[in-house]
């Protein structure tokens, strides 16, 4: 077996095939801790918390009318709309109903209906990121994605996306005031696309009748100049907030090879990054900064996340695997170091071609 390493990881360790895996006795002790249970009462809370907040941002739009403080209004919006895809990616993953089909009729109605984003390619995608977190040509998060995760299409970047790429450190968080626009636009390309689309009739009206709700909602009160703002600081705000939820997680940790075939423990401990911090911190980023847990058990409700932590770190503890957890900034600190180290590996403007083809002296 084989490991790539993590260039700029925070920390790096070699997993070996030969060693039981302690998963086993790991989730025995979850169960018997009933840690797997659900936890309605919570997510009907915060449901109902989300959508007095929706509803007050919009009594706030309504009233305020022709004025700038609507970009206020906007970057509420931009702060809910995240908050509701972070509940909609827990009901994708069994968390909130024992039904999977209850599920997944919330998780669709969150995601296309009230987001505006395709559910049919969020599950897709992050399904076969779960199964292979970090493993190079498996991961689609790994994939080119304006910015590169992996070296070798560092050194394939061309034209402006070799520019980006070469400075991709200084660039990433700017960057992220667009990952709005561009989940919102994969999600169109995948709801019309060729390939498979499950409920797509359902995803299309869905998404086509949010869109049709928020433009023509904001157009109507609000002046052309400032209704491209108000669009402008909405999705600025989601994006920002998306990216800096979900870049901690994984980016600078462990990069298994295609080849590699470590046991499930250490498969999905290694790659993940949890954050510290109280409810403050789980509220804020919807209980993706217990990252180890949450892949070790993706059905798990928010709530368990905590106790489960320190059951994960014991086993980790006693098998010798690196159980990463930092500070938020620290995670961010190591994200940046990382997309810069990548990001070197990008062609420079005037370089060689023989010199790129056959290695650097």
């Amino acid at each position: 077996m084989t490991l790539a390493p993590a260039a700029g990881s925070f920390r790096t360790t070699t997993p070996r095939t030969a060693e039981p895996s302690g998963f086993a006795p790991l989730l025995k002790r979850v169960k018997d801790a009933r840690l797997l249970r659900r936890s309605q009462v919570f997510y009907i809370s915060l449901l109902t918390t989300l959508v007095l907040a929706l509803g007050g941002a919009i009594t706030g739009f309504i009233l305020l009318g022709d004025s700038w403080f609507q970009l206020l209004i906007a970057a509420a919006l931009g702060v809910i709309f995240t908050q509701f895809a972070f509940l909609g990616h827990e009901a994708s993953h069994r968390q909130v109903f024992t039904s999977g089909k209850a599920n997944d009729r919330m998780g669709r109605a969150l995601a296309s209906g009230v987001v505006g984003l395709s559910y049919s390619w969020w599950m897709n995608k992050h399904t076969r990121h779960h199964g292979n977190p970090n493993v190079i040509g498996k991961d689609p998060d790994l994939d080119i994605d304006t910015v590169s995760f992996v070296d070798a299409d560092a050194a394939s970047a061309r034209g402006l996306r070799r520019l980006i790429t070469r400075h991709q450190g200084k660039l990433f968080f700017p960057l992220l005031a667009f990952e709005g626009i561009n989940l919102h636009v994969k999600s169109f390309g995948h709801a019309f696309g060729r390939g498979k689309v499950d409920n797509r009739t359902m995803e299309i009206v869905l998404l086509m009748a949010r869109m049709a709700i928020v433009v023509s909602a904001v157009f109507l009160v609000l002046p052309l100049g400032m209704a491209f703002a108000f669009l402008g600081v909405q999705l600025a705000v989601f994006g920002a907030y998306m990216g800096l939820a979900f870049a901690p997680n994984h980016i600078g940790m462990t990069m298994f090879a295609l080849d590699a075939k470590p046991d499930f423990l250490r498969k999905q401990v290694l790659p993940s990054r949890n954050i510290r911090g109280g409810w403050g911190m789980t509220m804020l980023m919807g209980g993706l900064n217990f990252q180890i847990e949450h892949h070790l058990f993706p059905s798990m409700a928010r709530p368990h996340l905590f106790a489960a932590r320190r059951m994960t770190r014991d086993t980790c503890t006693a098998e010798g695997i690196v159980y990463t957890e930092t500070s938020l900034r620290e995670a961010y600190r190591v994200v940046l170091r990382y997309m810069r180290t990548v990001g070197r590996s990008a062609p420079r403007i005037f370089e060689c071609p023989v010199v790129y083809q056959y290695g650097r002296i």
